[in-house]
Protein backbone atom coordinates (compact mmCIF):
# COMPACT_ATOMS: atom_id res chain seq x y z
CA UNK A 1 0.00 0.00 0.00
CA UNK A 2 1.68 3.22 -0.87
CA UNK A 3 1.39 5.98 1.57
CA UNK A 4 -1.18 8.61 1.91
CA UNK A 5 1.58 10.96 4.02
CA UNK A 6 0.98 14.50 2.40
CA UNK A 7 5.24 14.42 2.36
CA UNK A 8 4.74 10.99 -0.17
CA UNK A 9 1.91 12.60 -2.38
CA UNK A 10 1.54 15.30 -4.33
CA UNK A 11 -1.86 17.53 -4.42
CA UNK A 12 -3.46 15.77 -7.05
CA UNK A 13 -2.84 12.34 -5.75
CA UNK A 14 -4.57 13.55 -2.81
CA UNK A 15 -7.19 14.73 -4.20
CA UNK A 16 -7.50 11.48 -5.70
CA UNK A 17 -7.16 9.54 -2.59
CA UNK A 18 -10.35 12.01 -1.06
CA UNK A 19 -12.40 11.26 -4.34
CA UNK A 20 -11.98 7.52 -3.61
CA UNK A 21 -12.70 7.44 -0.55
CA UNK A 22 -15.39 9.39 -0.11
CA UNK A 23 -17.29 7.77 -3.11
CA UNK A 24 -19.33 9.45 -6.28
CA UNK A 25 -18.43 13.04 -5.12
CA UNK A 26 -19.77 14.24 -8.91
CA UNK A 27 -23.25 12.47 -8.85
CA UNK A 28 -26.54 13.68 -7.32
CA UNK A 29 -26.10 12.36 -3.88
CA UNK A 30 -28.17 13.85 -0.98
CA UNK A 31 -25.84 17.21 -0.95
CA UNK A 32 -23.70 16.39 1.50
CA UNK A 33 -20.38 15.73 -0.74
CA UNK A 34 -19.19 19.84 -0.60
CA UNK A 35 -19.47 19.72 3.18
CA UNK A 36 -16.96 16.43 2.66
CA UNK A 37 -14.70 18.02 -0.01
CA UNK A 38 -14.90 20.54 2.56
CA UNK A 39 -13.75 18.76 5.24
CA UNK A 40 -10.89 17.51 3.63
CA UNK A 41 -9.39 20.37 2.24
CA UNK A 42 -6.97 21.17 4.58
CA UNK A 43 -5.53 17.91 3.62
CA UNK A 44 -5.59 17.87 -0.27
CA UNK A 45 -3.51 21.21 0.14
CA UNK A 46 -1.01 19.89 2.58
CA UNK A 47 -1.66 21.49 5.79
CA UNK A 48 -2.78 18.78 7.67
CA UNK A 49 -2.31 14.96 7.64
CA UNK A 50 -5.42 12.62 7.18
CA UNK A 51 -4.95 11.24 10.31
CA UNK A 52 -5.46 15.17 11.92
CA UNK A 53 -8.17 16.35 9.28
CA UNK A 54 -10.47 13.14 10.95
CA UNK A 55 -9.13 13.50 14.67
CA UNK A 56 -10.28 16.97 14.55
CA UNK A 57 -13.78 15.78 13.03
CA UNK A 58 -14.34 13.37 16.00
CA UNK A 59 -13.15 15.93 18.96
CA UNK A 60 -15.83 17.99 17.66
CA UNK A 61 -18.91 14.99 17.26
CA UNK A 62 -21.35 15.26 19.82
CA UNK A 63 -23.55 12.12 20.49
CA UNK A 64 -26.83 12.39 21.62
CA UNK A 65 -26.57 10.30 24.33
CA UNK A 66 -23.88 12.24 26.33
CA UNK A 67 -25.08 14.86 28.80
CA UNK A 68 -26.53 14.97 32.00
CA UNK A 69 -27.76 11.59 33.62
CA UNK A 70 -32.00 11.58 34.99
CA UNK A 71 -32.72 9.43 37.63
CA UNK A 72 -36.13 9.78 36.51
CA UNK A 73 -39.10 11.38 34.59
CA UNK A 74 -39.30 14.39 36.93
CA UNK A 75 -43.53 14.29 37.24
CA UNK A 76 -43.75 10.96 39.26
CA UNK A 77 -44.77 11.76 42.63
CA UNK A 78 -42.43 10.09 44.96
CA UNK A 79 -44.46 7.71 47.44
CA UNK A 80 -43.34 6.19 51.31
Amino acid sequence: MKSILIADTTREEREQIVAESIGNIDGSCDGCSPGLIKMYQDYIDGRMELREVNMSFNASYTSGTMGPDRSGCGYAEERP
